[in-house]
């Protein structure tokens, strides 16, 4: 599934080529995504100039100005992508939806499982109920090891799903919070509510240099994820423990764990995870 460093990787690929263009034409080969395609979506984009990308968790936010103002909202799913295609380039299947832009250039989303959506957003991100509840961003200043200590008080959940909770913090998903937990050197079965404050913060540290880095490489290539340019991520050359049980830990070469927690699979090493 794309993750937080994915979502941002796509919507910094696509934003130099879709950014001030005008939609012209607007193709729906599929409308039964998660979500339906809205009726009335062509109407509505055809005619309409596409301002500053913008992404809200794993949601990426295409704010139009047209005959109808508002957002498209944008979901990758478990298998999507938005890429870049030039007028000529055939669609292949799984093609979901096109929009043709002034310049030639197509903004074409692609979703083998069709687990993703697009949407219409004729209010703020405020009022939309798929947003309103969400955490701060992690990268952010809004989050810190203050705010996981302050939240995880009385917790006795395990503390790597607290930290993939989208209320304490956005983005933070299973490949990424395996990581950081390894950094922190924090058991990713610890009970959230015994781990210190001094500890959150190490934690809070860990997870902004995750992030920052797989941004930097591109996102984490797992299965047929790529960019809004065609190129693949390259952070899982980099990863230390997610998708390594059986193997050696990097830093003591101990045997490296594999348990499952909330329904997903959490490898650690138990030697330098406390």
């Amino acid at each position: 599934m794309p993750e937080l460093p994915e979502v941002e990787t796509t919507r910094r690929g696509i934003a130099p080529h879709v950014e001030g263009r005008e939609i012209v034409e607007a193709i729906v080969r599929q409308p039964r995504l998660r979500v339906p395609v809205p009726d009335d979506f062509i109407e509505r984009l055809v005619g309409s100039r596409i301002g500053t990308l913008s992404r809200r968790a794993k949601y990426l936010m295409l704010p139009l100005k047209g005959a109808d103002t508002g957002s498209l909202i944008w979901h990758l799913g478990m298998s999507g992508s938005l890429r870049i295609a030039r007028l000529g380039d055939l669609p292949k299947k799984h093609d979901h939806v096109d929009l043709v832009l002034d310049g030639g250039a197509i903004l074409r989303y692609h979703d083998p499982r069709r687990f993703g959506f697009v949407d219409w957003l004729a209010g703020s991100q405020e009022s939309d109920p798929r947003l309103v509840n969400l955490g701060p961003e992690p990268l952010s200043e809004a989050f810190d090891g203050e705010r996981l200590y302050c939240l995880s008080r009385g917790r006795r959940m395990a503390v790597k799903p607290f930290l993939m909770d989208n209320a304490v913090v956005v983005g933070v998903g299973n490949i990424y919070a395996s990581e950081a937990l390894f950094l922190a050197g924090i058991d990713p079965r610890r009970a959230a509510g015994r781990i210190s404050r001094e500890r959150y913060e190490r934690l809070a540290a860990a997870v902004r240099e995750v992030l920052a880095a797989a941004i930097t490489q591109g996102g984490t290539t797992l299965r047929d994820f790529v960019s809004g340019t065609g190129e693949p991520g390259y952070f899982k050359q980099r990863l230390n423990v997610y998708g390594r049980h059986g193997q050696g830990c990097r830093r003591c070469n101990g045997e490296l764990r594999l348990v499952t927690l909330g329904q997903r699979a959490s490898v650690f090493c138990p030697a330098c995870q406390k």
